[in-house]
């Protein structure tokens, strides 16, 4: 792959033009396309206009568990946990804050009389193994929606709904794929019925989708390694959607970097299931993926090099030149694009 700088794949993005809150209506966004370089700007529900019957629309069937706890430590001090992976039945990989206090030993409280113990502190990336008193339900029920750091407010009743997609299936997401949310209902049974095929995969977003890029050789920046799966009837329906000259048209950076995983161990697409760290950037060759819908993206971040290496350097920052200047609204809640190659 080329070298990157990453000081090239860098723009201002104000406070003001972070989404804080969900459109009022799901389908409700903005959706700003770039059609083998021409800019066209469209309602959401406008997608329907630039899909062919012949197409596959691929999804991402995670779902997202309210993973964001809040305790003390036995000092009084306030702590915030972060539920990552289930490794036993009372067991979890955690991330917490105030990282420097929560010392193997160290025990924790939170409601209902459900306590923690951090068994292990010595994981990669600061994280923790910790030992509930609660079953994987209990924990749930005194959890809140894990919005991204960007968004300055606490979860609220409407984020259980919102940040989650209608099609959320398994859970194990830390965090939503976001460009699944703009999709209800009625807006799939109109694509279903222009004759678009659908397919489901799954993986698992991690807390590292957040982490910033800090190397100066991007190529050294290590991903988080997040679960996928892919079936036989997701494999079928796409690899005939290929064979027939259709179009994959992938919804989220997730499910492309699912369907490039899986292609790379694979060709046409098998079932498949596993950990990723696939990192797509600009020089990779995309195998599976011909349409890409996805949400505006942080500068200097992965998911903005994954973007570019399907759309092109050139093309995305129009797009994005052109999204600051119309006041679209950026990342989680924000507006959406499509890139059709």
């Amino acid at each position: 792959m080329e070298q990157i700088s990453l000081a090239d794949y860098d723009y201002a993005l104000p406070e003001d033009r972070i989404a804080q809150r969900p459109a009022v209506e799901r389908d409700h966004a903005r959706l700003l396309i770039c059609d083998r370089g021409a800019i066209v700007h469209a309602a959401f529900p406008d997608i329907v206009d630039f899909l062919n019957s012949a197409d596959c629309l691929v999804l991402n069937r995670t779902k997202v568990i309210p993973a964001r706890l809040m305790g003390r430590r036995a000092t009084g001090g306030k702590t915030e946990v972060f539920l990552l992976q289930q490794t036993d039945a009372n067991e979890w990989i955690t991330i917490g804050r105030p990282g420097r206090n929560l010392r193997t030993g160290a025990r924790l409280f939170f409601d209902h009389d459900i306590t923690a113990e951090v068994l292990d502190d010595s994981l990669a990336e600061g994280k923790r193994l910790m030992r509930f008193s609660a079953s994987r339900e209990e924990l749930f029920s005194i959890g809140a929606v894990p919005l991204p750091p960007y968004i300055r407010r606490d979860a609220d009743a409407l984020d259980r709904e919102r940040y989650q997609t209608v099609f959320a299936q398994t859970e194990g997401s830390s965090a939503a794929p976001t460009a699944g949310l703009h999709f209800t209902e009625a807006l799939l049974n109109r694509i279903r019925a222009k004759g678009v095929s659908l397919a489901y995969v799954t993986l698992h977003v991690g807390l590292g989708t957040f982490r910033p890029i800090t190397v100066e050789r991007v190529e050294e920046h290590a991903m988080e390694k997040e679960a996928y799966a892919i079936d036989k009837e997701a494999c079928d329906t796409i690899n005939r959607t290929m064979r027939q000259g259709g179009r994959v048209v992938a919804v989220g950076t997730t499910v492309a970097k699912t369907l490039e995983t899986a292609a790379l161990a694979c060709f046409p697409l098998a079932p498949a299931a596993g950990a990723s760290d696939l990192f797509i950037r600009p020089g990779f060759t995309f195998r599976v993926v011909n349409a890409l819908v996805t949400n505006f993206h942080m500068p200097r971040s992965t998911l903005l090099l994954l973007v570019a290496a399907f759309a092109g350097k050139e093309n995305l920052f129009s797009l994005y030149t052109e999204a600051l200047k119309r006041q679209y609204r950026f990342l989680s809640y924000g507006d959406a694009t499509l890139f059709i190659a």
